[in-house]
């Protein structure tokens, strides 16, 4: 499993958000559709919020990413 570091500069990033970011997704849409398919997982259960507020501590994991917000 690939781990990523994600240093966050606001209180809070949008899950749809931050897979854009990283490019785990190429568009908003596409990102849309990971969370609706399941595809996510924050703090080890199953995410169907795309604009869950995701702050530090939380560990997002999709694919065989997975990314810690720090």
């Amino acid at each position: 499993m690939e781990n990523i570091e994600f240093e966050l500069e606001t209180e809070y990033i949008e899950l749809i958000k931050l897979l854009k970011v990283l490019q785990i997704a190429e568009s908003g849409g596409q990102a849309k559709l990971f969370v609706d398919n399941g595809e996510v997982l924050l703090n080890e259960e199953p995410e169907q919020r795309k604009r869950a507020k995701l702050r530090k501590g939380d560990v997002v994991e999709i694919f065989n990413v997975q990314i810690k917000i720090v």
